[in-house]
């Protein structure tokens, strides 16, 4: 199965190699990483550092993008503070995952990409780190790399796991289509892990229907809500001057938006403009691919757009935001969360399409009430403990989304109550992080092998 298995991975590399080839000659992307994930080439400080057995006593962390990398943060700065002798080299996926890595975990020893899923980059890239431990955080499943983990004796924790009822019925499907034959194959992939913490029973429990071993899944909690609130940056310095003139007002925050979302949320910002006709809505793009084009439709939309790469952060101009019809366009990474504490009223995008959904714990800590779509399948059972505790509001349209924010804006007390009650269901819930940390040095022993 495993040969099986390579083979139609490479044959879907093959088949959508002119999509990534066209993609990377015209953005910049995936070309540039291509040898590291072949493990042909990797930063010099991967291989460098310490001799051959201290070196295979390196703790390897696998974050895919931005928002593992973020929910992992706090675990990664714990790992190197109890295990100081040791290196912690982190991995990501993509491109932006890797810029967010390189910009929040100055500590870690190495910062380099993931391999390609097939023996040979596998191998490679195992050799080249050497780990005594690798975290994999969420439950990204690569078949060849833990069959290879597994032969090499490196334990692999999964840390943060979820399931998603989406993705558990989409597993059943393939098995139940198999006749049976991927059964097994699923098993004994699952079994090459040395452990699955996950973030509630609902995860746990369909991980180990589709076969993992009970006795290694065990529920830890979700890593997010122990989120490192950001500080003050020069972004937000700025930002914060220019609405301290009284100028513009109220701010809504809409953040993590993908593609087809931004257009619902100018028609719902015009329902705002029309009963506040100064304010301002700061429009966060979810991907570096969309800035452009999310300029497009906001002028298109004949509002006044400034954007952030055009700010000097030195003074672009007194008054920047000063004229109605402004939308501030975040077409940066990293900047969004440390915004979310100017917000008068927020959305959290990928909910209004089929996105899944985005983490509502950055605005719920700085006491915003998250307003998200229908599509919350990744961030399901947070939603629903946030909807319960009148914490959130839930739309299922632009016209819904408008409503709800004009509702909070002409009530500040509703909005303050709905606020603290975000910000105490994060509190709540923290804490995941010392009881995932106990957990891995209990797997992997205070000298960093298994015990």
């Amino acid at each position: 199965m495993y040969a099986l298995y390579s083979l139609l991975t490479a044959a879907g590399m093959l088949l959508l190699s002119p999509y990534f080839l066209l993609r990377g000659l015209a953005q910049g992307k995936y070309l540039g990483n291509i040898p590291e994930r072949l493990g042909w080439k990797f930063p010099r400080e991967l291989r460098a550092g310490g001799s051959p057995s201290a070196r295979d006593k390196t703790i390897w962390i696998h974050a895919v993008s931005v928002g593992e990398v973020l929910a992992v943060l706090p675990l990664a700065r714990r790992l190197k503070e109890t295990f100081p002798q040791r290196r912690l080299v982190v991995s990501t996926t993509t491109v932006t995952g890797q810029k967010i890595a390189r910009e929040r975990m100055p500590f870690a020893d190495a910062i380099f990409y993931f391999p390609l899923d097939w023996r040979g980059p596998v191998r490679r890239a195992l050799l080249a780190a050497r780990p005594g431990a690798l975290i994999v955080v969420e439950t990204e499943i690569w078949p060849n790399f833990l069959r290879e983990c597994r032969r090499g004796g490196v334990p692999v924790i999964f840390v943060n796991g979820r399931l998603s009822e989406r993705s558990f019925r989409g597993y059943r499907r393939a098995l139940a289509y198999s006749a049976g034959a991927l059964s097994g194959f699923l098993k004994h992939i699952l079994s090459d892990a040395a452990l699955f913490l996950m973030q509630s029973e609902e995860d746990a429990a369909r991980l180990i229907a589709l076969g993992a071993p009970g006795e290694r899944v065990l529920v830890t909690g979700n890593l997010k809500y122990d989120l490192v609130e950001p500080c003050d940056s020069p972004l937000s310095a700025w930002l914060g001057a220019e609405l301290a003139t009284g100028e513009r007002g109220p701010v809504v925050v809409a953040g993590s938006v993908l593609a087809n979302e931004e257009a619902p949320v100018l028609r719902a910002f015009a329902d705002v403009e029309r009963e506040f006709p100064r304010a301002l809505l700061i429009l966060a793009p979810r991907k570096p691919e969309q800035f452009d084009h999310s300029a497009a439709i906001v002028t298109q939309s004949g509002r006044k757009l400034l954007r952030r790469r055009e700010i000097t952060l030195n003074g672009s101009g007194p008054g920047a935001l000063s004229e109605p019809g402004n939308v501030f366009l975040l077409d940066s990474l990293g900047e969004l969360a440390g915004l979310y504490r100017f917000a008068d009223a927020v959305f959290v995008g990928g909910s209004l399409v089929p996105g899944g959904g985005h983490n509502i714990l950055e605005p719920a800590a700085f006491r915003k009430v998250p307003i998200f779509g229908p599509s919350m399948e990744n961030f399901l059972e947070m939603a629903g403990n946030f909807i319960a505790a009148e914490a959130a509001i839930q739309v299922k349209s632009a016209e819904d989304l408008g409503a709800a924010w004009v509702g909070l804006l002409r009530n500040p007390g509703r909005a303050a109550r709905m606020g603290a009650s975000a910000r105490n269901l994060v509190d709540k819930n923290r804490g995941a992080t010392e009881r995932v940390l106990g957990r891995i040095v209990r797997a992997i022993g205070p000298d960093g092998g298994a015990e």
